[in-house]
């Protein structure tokens, strides 16, 4: 079910758009023209946009502003973009960010 807004107050009518289809982790999704990726997965239910690469706990939106950089994702095959800034493009693969190794640190994943 999406959660996007039709009519807005201020700028009214939003449903005459244009769909652009993109993938997030293998799974089809709809945005509309101008729509970031943290927007059209935020309207598709999608709330974990990647794991701390460290604890694997679940990270999604938090700022939407590009300052804290939680809505990491990595964008046909770019690590690190953020989902928050990114406008999605036709055919688009969107991948989470996983949990990483680190070795250096006690305690760590693949320690």
């Amino acid at each position: 079910m999406s959660q996007r807004i039709d009519h807005h107050p201020v700028l009214g009518s939003l449903g005459d758009r244009k769909q652009l289809s993109f993938y997030y982790n293998g799974t089809v999704y709809t945005a509309y023209e101008g729509e970031t990726i943290a927007g059209a997965l935020l309207a598709a239910g999608v709330r974990t946009l990647r794991v701390h690469e460290e604890k694997g706990t679940p990270r999604g939106i938090y700022c939407n502003i590009g300052h804290c950089y939680e809505c990491r994702v990595h964008v046909d095959g770019v690590p690190t973009v953020r989902a928050c800034m990114t406008l999605v493009q036709e055919g688009m693969q969107v991948n989470a960010g996983s949990l990483l190794p680190t070795p250096l640190k006690k305690g760590g994943h693949g320690a």
